[in-house]
């Protein structure tokens, strides 16, 4: 049953003004309060941090918030709380943990949309105060946030399925509650979010998510009155929907797209669900660190995501895997921190950051022992390989070519320094013109499937398109699925590259070549997962077809490479 007993009367009478002055501040401005100049700056430079899903949902290994009513029954998921007692938690490691990654800060889910709170909160009981475990989890993390120089950050759900006054609630806020009261439920937020920025900041950032029915009506006052807390905080996207809103946006689970015009951060999660799960897929420390270049190449943050256990702590292995991370940072962080994107926008060949006169190159991909990217108009008077060995440098009006030896290439990146004439960021962005010779970029495609028929989003033409952050997706539950390309004319195919990433659900498949009216395989593979590669005698074909005849489940793939003799 959801009590308020510990709500005090002078918080009471609060909410009434603090509504007062909400509708007041409604009507002076529709409009978001723009953030501080600075504080958004030095936000954009920190790179890197740790997201932090945790709670009594742990004690289940199912996904937070989402898995209430649907893997969880409700009542029994309302009432974990109840055996919450994370009696190895221990704020100064998981701080620890972050910091030997290389992160710069951390945010973690305060309240999520169960509604329960990691702190104590004035406004309900249903709080970690109640827990058997008792202690102020939100205060211990700030605290060792400051003692390890890592800005803190607090996530909190605005929408809220426990909670009475919140309109939506059952299993994933699918259902109307009765007698619900969104002018009370604004008064919930503001007395805690409220709550949370004086007896936890300053925070570096408020960090909102799914509103639902909470708009800019109630938002805009309540963000406001955050401002004159702590004018120099930055917001998200999520505050309220509705109206635009937020200092940045926040692409979840894909790397969000080039963009110096809007500051942005990628949220994701180093294994598949956000919360802890036992023996969940971890991605490999390649794809966590492409996930970074990319992200900071493409002008963003990365929170990574990590879900500590029902006894507190983080997972042994993801511990491991974030220092290895830290490791890499320990090398090349000077081309990751307080860096903007570009000026060479990211692709297959890789991606790129910059300061003052220094662009930092991060090649992937390579054609063969050279890469040729487009000119810049400006003089480049040097290149060096950060990661070792000696780059030749050919610069011309048609662009410039830099070669290194096979021996000398890396297999997470290949960090290269290129000093210019001039101030990089001042340079307009490029693109990098696909130096892979797949045959199949950009030809006509269809798909068996697409991913709730978002064939924009989600089509095949998007595993075809080399831009690492984009898919081909099919609905949840698909086992065998089918994509067929139009090379347009005849040509001759001798190897195939496929990335699947972490997702490893493709069991068995066939690329096959059209003969006539009937469909001849060319070879059949197992598992796909990161950048698979195959060498197969060359066939001279119009029509392809990958076809995965068994999936684990609805099948992902990132990039589908074809290739000629002539490009192996």
């Amino acid at each position: 049953m959801y009590t308020i007993s510990r709500i005090k009367v002078a918080i009471i009478a609060s909410f009434f003004a603090i509504n007062m002055i909400a509708q007041q501040d409604v009507k002076a401005s529709e409009h978001w309060p723009q953030p501080d100049a600075k504080a958004l700056a030095e936000w954009q430079e920190l790179g890197f941090g740790m997201f932090i899903h945790w709670g009594p949902v742990s004690l289940t290994g199912h996904e937070i918030g989402w898995s209430r009513g649907k893997k969880t029954p409700i009542e029994v998921y309302d009432n974990l709380y109840k055996r919450f007692n994370p009696t190895r938690f221990d704020a100064n490691a998981w701080v620890k943990t972050a910091k030997d990654a290389g992160m710069t800060y951390l945010v973690i889910t305060a309240k999520h949309h169960d509604g329960f709170c990691l702190w104590p909160s004035e406004a309900t009981d249903y709080d970690i105060a109640e827990t058997p475990f008792g202690r102020d989890v939100i205060a211990e993390l700030s605290e060792a946030c400051k003692k390890h120089d890592i800005k803190f950050g607090i996530y909190y759900s605005i929408c809220d399925w426990y909670h009475p006054s919140f309109p939506r609630g059952g299993r994933s806020g699918g259902t109307e509650k009765p007698n619900h009261d969104i002018n009370a439920y604004d008064r919930y937020v503001r007395t805690q979010t409220q709550e949370l920025l004086r007896n936890y900041g300053p925070l570096v950032t408020m960090w909102f998510d799914i509103p639902q029915v909470y708009t800019y009506k109630h938002g805009i006052g309540m963000v406001k009155k955050l401002r004159e807390i702590q004018p120099d905080i930055i917001i998200n996207n999520r505050a309220y929907s509705g109206a635009p809103c937020g200092d940045y946006d926040t692409p979840e689970q894909h790397i969000g797209e080039f963009n110096r015009e809007r500051p942005w951060e990628t949220c994701m999660t180093i294994c598949r669900q956000w919360s802890w799960k036992p023996h969940d897929s971890m991605k490999s420390l390649k794809q966590c660190l492409h996930t970074l270049i990319y992200t900071v190449g493409g002008d963003g943050n990365l929170l990574f995501n990590v879900g500590p256990t029902p006894e507190g702590e983080i997972e042994e292995r993801q511990v491991e895997r974030l220092k290895e991370m830290g490791e890499w940072l320990n090398e090349y962080g000077k081309c990751i921190y307080k860096t903007r994107g570009g000026p060479f926008k990211p692709g297959e060949w890789g991606a790129s950051t910059c300061r003052g006169n220094s662009i930092y190159l991060f090649v992937i991909n390579w054609n063969r022992t050279q890469i040729t990217l487009p000119p810049l108009g400006v003089k480049v008077k040097k290149a060096t390989a950060l990661s070792g060995g000696k780059v030749e440098m050919k610069q011309s009006a048609r662009g410039i070519t830099l070669s290194l030896p096979v021996d000398d290439q890396q297999y997470i990146a290949t960090v290269i320094e290129l000093k210019i004439d001039g101030d990089a960021l001042e340079l307009n962005p490029v693109e990098v013109v696909n130096r892979s010779y797949s045959l199949a970029f950009q030809k006509d495609t269809k798909a068996s499937n697409v991913f709730e028929n978002q064939i924009e989003k989600y089509g095949p033409q998007m595993a075809l398109d080399d831009q690492p952050e984009t898919r081909w997706a099919t609905d949840e539950g698909i086992q065998q699925a089918v994509m067929d390309i139009d090379l347009g004319k005849v040509k001759e195919i001798s190897s195939v590259q496929i990335d699947e990433r972490s997702w490893n659900r493709v069991k068995k498949f066939a690329l096959q070549h059209k003969q006539g009216d009937k469909w001849e395989t060319i070879f059949t593979g197992s598992e796909i997962g990161e950048n698979f590669k195959k060498v197969f005698p060359p066939v001279k074909a119009q029509h392809v077809r990958f076809n995965i005849l068994e999936a684990a489940d609805g099948p992902t793939i990132y990039e589908f490479h074809l290739f000629g003799p002539e490009s192996e």
